[in-house]
């Protein structure tokens, strides 16, 4: 085993009547491994006898992975996107987990190189990692899945609560972000290029900008700033998981894990288990989130000992979530015009409508978990 450790890449199938916002396939070309390639990284590692090498077309198309089969078991090697790169932020993610797996977290162990047991392999400026594989299944929508995710989201947090890092984490999140600032200014011109005929562009433009700065004073009026950092995954959906039946098998995917409050956790996850979509259409979308898989991942989070979220904290989720579906969507649309499959403007406009049911309901979801 290396020394650090993380897990296997995995995507979530969105079922009908259920989306994520973050799982949702993108349209680029999948990356692969050239044979060249392939044969030099693999002989930096001590994998015994190959008996086949497969594909693994999950997660980041700009990631390539494959998994591949030996007398020693099975493993998942994959090379690192380009911006996903750098050996300090690497080393900071590979440390992160090796601390919590020795804390029996669920994860999988990176395997090392065969001379040095380095958990990264630095070849012609690209970086490989090689897992072992954990099989594992997408998120079922069940409430005992939803409250387990929210359970294994504490566990995290309480796992690292004394964790010193040696690489100075990342900072920064949705809330509050100049990166969604800079998203908003560039929509109008985005959208109008591809749908002049937009009427309505400028005025759902508005709401949206105006409904996520409204959402980011209250969260800080509500005393965010003032209340302390820990280390946060910062990236938590059901695409990040690996289930098997009901529960967690394992966690994947660090490279978001940062510094920042860990309500900023808890409000994205909340979202990301009870959003509710369907289809490629989006206009066919609910505006409502479910509710009880919204009150279960709460529960379960505060179900770990010395856990549980405080007042104020919960005061805060459903405007963070707020910030959350709109970072999510705005910055991939100002850059492309589209979200995944779907036409900028149309997603935009559900998420003026899940904004607006969010604003009228906060109260009363802060309601139903603080009991």
């Amino acid at each position: 085993m290396a020394g650090s450790a993380t897990s296997v890449e995995a995507i979530n199938m969105a079922r009908p009547g259920s989306t994520v916002v973050s799982a949702l396939a993108r349209p680029e070309e999948r990356q692969s491994f050239a044979a060249d390639e392939l044969a030099i990284v693999l002989s930096h590692y001590d994998l015994g006898a190959i008996e086949a090498i497969q594909e693994f077309a999950r997660g980041s198309r700009k990631a390539p992975k494959v998994v591949i089969r030996s007398d020693r078991g099975l493993f998942l090697l994959k090379r690192r996107a380009t911006g996903k790169n750098d050996p300090f932020k690497v080393a900071f993610c590979h440390a992160l987990q090796l601390h919590l797996l020795q804390r029996q977290f669920p994860l999988a162990p990176l395997v090392g190189t065969r001379n040095e047991n380095n958990s990264m392999l630095q070849w012609k400026g690209a970086i490989y990692e090689l897992f072992e594989y954990i099989k594992g299944g997408g998120y079922d929508n069940s409430l005992t899945a939803t409250l387990d995710a929210g359970r294994v989201l504490a566990l995290f947090h309480k796992l690292l609560n004394d964790y010193q890092a040696e690489y100075e984490p990342p900072e920064g999140s949705y809330h509050a972000a100049r990166s969604v600032a800079t998203s908003m200014k560039a929509l109008p011109e985005t959208l109008s290029r591809l749908r002049p005929e937009a009427d309505r562009l400028d005025k759902l433009v508005r709401f949206i900008d105006d409904s996520y700065n409204e959402a980011a004073r209250k969260v800080n009026d509500l005393g965010l700033p003032n209340w302390p950092n820990h280390i946060v995954h910062c990236d938590w959906h059901p695409g990040n998981m690996l289930f098997r039946g009901s529960h967690v098998a394992a966690v994947i995917d660090y490279d978001a894990a940062r510094i920042q409050q860990r309500v900023v956790d808890v409000a994205n996850g909340a979202l990301q288990f009870s959003i509710l979509g369907g289809g490629d259409d989006p206009a066919q979308w609910p505006d409502y989130i479910d509710e009880t898989r919204f009150k279960r991942f709460i529960r379960g989070y505060d179900s770990v000992p010395d856990q549980v979220l405080s007042r104020a904290e919960l005061r805060t989720i459903p405007y963070l979530m707020i910030e959350a579906l709109i970072a999510e969507s705005v910055i991939p649309i100002a850059a492309t015009g589209v979200f995944a499959r779907m036409e900028g403007l149309r997603f935009l406009a559900m998420v003026e409508r899940k904004v607006r049911w969010l604003q009228e309901h906060a109260e009363h979801l802060v309601a139903t978990v603080d009991q």
